[in-house]
């Protein structure tokens, strides 16, 4: 049982920036991983002028009946979406651990151009940490 399927990090202008599949179905291929992340941007840029609630930061949590979709964007408007089994819990703070390594690996490197795509080992290496850390715990309930 996989906990999380799936990892898109965008950009604010809505580019797909980060993608990593965990599932077992297979990598999705490029142009629909690129179609999904432009559909979703889309998606919660609209929720945010549809919401009767002024301030409203967007959609956070979408359910359905075989995924569910995670949803945390930065300061900046960097998004970040887990897609996961339904009903898997704790999924507000392993994206916010993503956006700490994000921080930490990614914007701090002097060699990574902002809004471009993310090409850093050191992320790389503690994503797949943090990732099996939260299937560990997932599998132990």
């Amino acid at each position: 049982m996989e906990a999380i399927y799936s990892l898109y990090i965008i950009n604010k202008s809505g580019g797909l920036i980060f993608y990593k599949d965990y599932g077992l179905q297979g990598r999705m291929d490029t142009n629909d991983s690129l179609r999904l992340a432009s559909l979703w941007h889309s998606m919660h840029a609209i929720s945010q002028q549809l919401s009767p609630i002024q301030g409203c930061s967007g959609i956070e949590l979408l359910e359905a009946d075989t995924f569910d979709l995670h949803c945390f964007q930065s300061l900046t408007g960097t998004k970040f979406f887990v897609v996961s089994e339904p009903g898997t819990q704790n999924m507000e703070n392993l994206l916010k651990h993503i956006y700490e390594l994000y921080t930490d690996y990614v914007l701090k490197n002097p060699f990574y151009e902002m809004e471009m795509p993310i090409r850093c080992e050191l992320f790389d290496i503690n994503l797949a940490q943090a990732v099996q850390k939260e299937r560990v715990s997932y599998l132990g309930r």
